[in-house]
């Protein structure tokens, strides 16, 4: 699992390397005026929430830094995403969730390992969004891999045999 997401920040990072910043920070109709470089900044920002809260077993995903220097620079981007995967790696243990709906503050028990996949389907579910992107601002040729589920990926592996 934790392999499974360092391979996909991977992927993540080889694709933003190859985007000029003009392309990265460009608003996209396709995405209601949102830029790559927002939402990768929301996918690195909760990936840093969760290894921050490590420590204290307290997590909150609503309670980002929005640092504009991730959505206005893709090689720091790329260098934060780099780190993430340094720090991926780490025993499972039970992890508090704390969000605001409505006004009202939730606390919910979880664990690391269970975080760690819910930020996987999150970011993959990024990279889709940030492909159609891709595709109307650049000529770049994302990987069909690119925001797509592993499961999906497998099951299409077996439906070719």
């Amino acid at each position: 699992m934790i392999s499974t997401n360092q391979q996909t920040l991977s992927e993540f990072a080889e694709v933003l390397f190859h985007l000029e910043n003009e392309v990265y920070t460009a608003s996209c109709s396709a995405l209601s005026n949102a830029s790559i470089g927002e939402h990768t900044r929301h996918t690195i920002e909760l990936y840093q929430c969760l290894l921050n809260g490590y420590a204290n077993a307290e997590v909150n995903y609503d309670k980002r830094k929005r640092d504009k220097h991730i959505e206005q620079d893709v090689t720091f981007a790329i260098k934060q995403i780099q780190e993430i995967q340094n720090a991926l790696q780490k025993p499972d243990k039970k992890l508090f969730i704390e969000y605001e709906l409505n006004g009202e503050t939730f606390r919910i028990e979880s664990n690391y390992y269970r975080e760690v996949m819910y930020n996987l389907e999150h970011i993959i579910h990024h990279q889709a969004l940030i492909k159609v992107a891709i595709r109307q601002l650049s000529n770049f040729v994302v990987p069909e891999s690119f925001g797509v589920a592993p499961s999906t990926l497998q099951f299409r592996k077996q439906g070719a045999q």
